[in-house]
């Protein structure tokens, strides 16, 4: 009896602390199927040529495929918009959206399912110029523009409209010529002495060269042949005035793949899947070079002359070697040449130059016919070059290009701290900026007739995007988009009209229409959200900022509960990537988390998201804000953060949890191994623990390379710090990540189980990669994240 009564009351002041639970219509399982939940929002928006249709995909029907749909009418002011299903028969006429256009834009041509094709855009007939099995792609008209010039493998062909003749301009061939090959010393002094001595030899070398001499003038001229050893063909271009090939050769450097074994493929076997090299190791190296046609000669173009191409990165100093290294920076530096980048009004070639080591971007004018050049701009950071229309990865190159009259050419720099627009004259050397400001311009792109610019920016606020037409001439902006949030402008081909895919915070992506001037009212074209995603009222989060401990503005998302109280719970979420903003005011790419979060809040949980120090849309100093020291700033951001949540808001300092993915993991690791007294659990996704072990490109941009800069590694490494573990750590990785590796969460927990914590737990997701695809692994992941915070900070741990 006595048994009885204990397990009626535990079951009780069990119901009745169920009773006073806050709870949430939102399930779990429904908020991590994503789009299958929320409602699939158009995608891939493109005009067609003549500006009368605007086709996108769609799945408004809920099928397991997306298909395309188009806007037949365009509306005009509120009336319905006529929107149809493309049927299979009409998919072949969709609009390419790549391609090039002739001066006067009668003709476009483009590359479809790797043949070439060429659209008459007064009739719009399409002519299909080939038919093969080789790819043909990189298309351009030619000065005249009755020919185009093409690449297929390792060659450029051109084709005459008129005549309709194909002509091979260059022949370019892998391995060395083995008629060419040098002999040896010894090798010449002997042919040259059987010459000498035995008269029939010489008598039948001398007839054989009459004839190749005989032969090759009797031969049509063909191109050089051109060997290139083992080298790949990294760009190839031909002049606008047919008289030069650019083209640079890259080396691939010899490099030792990881191994990211698939257990659970389709043929029952593990499959030894490779991937990508680790930081520090050897990197490719190029090699431009040009052909000139006319003389039938190949020459080199040489980095020696670039300023600073020998200069020794600043952080050496800081270990007193920079004298180790001498032998090494005699040589110039490696650099990648993205370019040449041309146009039939200009005589120069612009390359734009980036270096390996991520310190320098050139942006250079050559002269074809001598190979010297001039700096139109050189930009220079002991951090790292990056920012928007910058780009930080090395493979990237920057945003760029020529004028109408091909006097001067336009491009993205953080010179004033922020990413904006400037233009250089190839003649003069004078530089001016177009934009300025304490915000930043993401995307640019001249108008047809060379007189404006379209502009991408956050000029009204971080967390906004806008488009704008920029007169060259006054300096005179024009802001054409009036929806608060986000504002993906894609502008009909005579550029009157414009098709916006437009979001708000709580608002998914939809597609809208309005005419390309200021005051126009946009027009809304898809509704496609659930059912069930409408019936909940969504968070609108409060953007909020708190001051840094080094003075800085930072930004935050937050989710607060109907019902907030004083010592309530808090979570901190961190972003992925570093480099990306998530504090912002529409529709976030974590749409689940933003979801998971709508979530916790009805739970009682106040949410914090932050753009801590190094998210993109605050410019330079807070880009590099984390150089050598990652999970230094952006780390004391989020202490920073919690600090701030319990004096503003009262919430208990013993009852903060933190959880995110990738580089949000690697923030969680680094803030339970670093700051175990503010956050009693966290949850780390997919996390980098050792950044050794991590990709070249992104890695050595901030900590430079192990080997180098040992100390940025060993700082910024969670795998070092694991014995400041006290909270629970909960951390989940898909097993055939190839990006953040599962082998970096393993090489972690052998560390934990060697320092003897326990209060710690592995989940994998055995079929994932980086990026969940699986709805069952995205609610299998948050399922364990939520019973993670609910024990250790929410209702359980009380």
């Amino acid at each position: 009896m006595k048994n009885k009564t204990v397990v009626f009351l535990i079951s009780f002041f069990g119901f009745i602390g169920i009773l006073g639970a806050q709870k949430s219509t939102l399930k779990l399982e429904d908020i991590m199927r994503g789009e299958a939940f929320i409602g699939y929002s158009p995608e891939n928006i493109q005009w067609s040529e003549d500006g009368s249709k605007v086709f996108f995909t769609w799945n408004p029907t809920n099928e397991k495929l997306r298909d395309y749909y188009c806007l037949e009418a365009i509306p005009k002011n509120s009336s319905f918009p006529l929107v149809k299903k493309v049927d299979s028969a009409s998919l072949a006429e969709l609009p390419i959206a790549n391609g090039v256009y002739n001066s006067n834009r009668s003709f476009k041509l483009y590359s479809k399912n790797g043949d070439l094709y060429l659209q008459n855009l007064n009739d719009f007939s399409i002519l299909r110029i080939t038919k093969t099995l080789e790819s043909e792609y990189d298309a351009a008209f030619l000065k005249n523009e009755d020919k185009i010039v093409y690449r297929a493998g390792l060659n450029l062909f051109s084709w005459n409209i008129k005549s309709g003749q194909t002509e091979q301009l260059t022949d370019i061939r892998k391995g060395t010529d083995k008629k060419e090959q040098a002999l040896s010393e010894q090798d010449k002094w002997i042919e040259k002495e059987n010459l000498e001595l035995i008269g029939i030899l010489k008598e039948r070398k001398d007839l054989s060269d009459l004839r190749k001499a005989r032969n090759k003038a009797l031969k049509e001229k063909r191109p050089k042949t051109i060997w290139i050893g083992k080298a790949d063909i990294f760009s190839l271009k031909l002049s606008p005035d047919e008289k030069y090939v650019f083209y640079t050769l890259v080396n691939r450097a010899k490099t030792k793949a990881t191994l990211v074994p698939d257990y659970v493929a389709q043929n029952g076997y593990t499959a030894p899947n490779q991937a990508r090299e680790k930081v520090g190791a050897e990197q490719d190296t190029y090699a431009p070079k040009i052909y000139d046609r006319i003389r039938d000669s190949v020459y080199a173009i040489s980095s020696e002359a670039v300023p600073g191409i020998f200069d020794k990165p600043a952080f050496l100093k800081l270990y007193n070697k920079d004298s180790v290294y001498n032998d090494k920076y005699k040589e110039p530096r490696n650099v990648i040449w993205h370019g040449p980048y041309l146009q039939a009004n200009s005589a120069f070639a612009v390359y734009d130059l980036k270096s390996i080591d991520g310190k320098d971007r050139w942006i250079i004018a050559l002269e074809p016919e001598t190979a010297n050049y001039k700096i139109l701009d050189r930009q220079h950071d002991d951090a790292w070059i990056g920012g928007p229309g910058i780009e930080g990865w090395k493979g990237v190159a920057g945003d760029g290009g020529f004028s109408k009259d091909g006097q001067s050419y336009w491009f993205h720099s953080e010179e004033s701290g922020f990413s904006h627009l400037y233009t250089v004259n190839l003649n003069s050397l004078e530089k001016k900026a177009l934009t300025s400001g304490k915000y930043e311009l993401t995307k640019a792109f001249l108008s047809q007739d060379g007189k404006s610019f379209y502009l991408i920016s956050s000029e009204v606020d971080p967390g906004e995007r806008h488009f704008y037409k920029l007169d060259i001439e006054s300096l005179k902006k024009e802001k054409i988009t009036s929806l608060t949030g986000n504002n993906e402008v894609y502008l009909s081909p005579d550029e009157k009209k414009l098709a916006i895919r437009y979001s708000y915070s709580n608002k998914p992506w939809e597609l809208y229409f309005q005419e390309n001037k200021s005051g126009s009212v946009a027009i809304k074209i898809t509704d496609s959200q659930s059912d069930n995603f409408k019936k909940y009222k969504w968070r609108d989060p409060e953007l909020v900022y708190f001051i840094a401990e080094d003075g800085k503005k930072v930004r935050a998302r937050l989710y607060r509960p109907e019902k907030s109280q004083n010592g309530g719970p808090a979570v901190i979420f961190v972003h992925g990537a570093g480099y990306l903003q998530n504090v912002h005011k529409w529709w976030s790419t974590y749409h689940r988390e933003y979801m998971f979060h709508n979530l916790l809040a009805d739970l009682g949980y106040t949410v914090f998201d932050i753009d801590y120090r190094a998210s993109s849309g605050y410019g330079r100093d807070f880009r590099t804000g984390i150089y050598r020291h990652m999970g230094g700033k952006d780390l004391s951001d989020q202490v920073d953060g919690a600090k701030f949540l319990v004096s503003k808001y009262g919430l208990s300092p013993k009852r903060i949890g933190i959880y995110g993915g990738s580089y949000g993991g690697f923030i969680t690791l680094m803030a339970m191994f670093n700051k175990p007294d503010v956050f009693k659990s966290g949850a780390a996704l997919r996390s980098v623990t050792d950044w050794a072990h991590y990709n070249h490109p992104y890695t050595s941009n901030i900590l430079n390379t192990p080997i180098e800069d040992p100390d940025a590694y060993r700082r910024s490494s969670p795998i070092y710090f694991a014995e400041g573990l006290k909270g629970k750590l909960l951390m989940l990785h898909g097993v055939v990540d190839d990006n953040v590796q599962f082998q970096d969460v393993v090489r972690l927990s052998q560390r934990l189980i060697e320092l003897g914590k326990k209060n710690w737990e592995l989940a994998v997701l055995p079929m994932e990669a980086h990026g969940f695809i699986e709805s069952s692994s995205w609610a299998d992941e948050y399922r364990r994240i939520l019973e993670l915070f609910e024990e250790t900070i929410g209702n359980k741990s009380k």
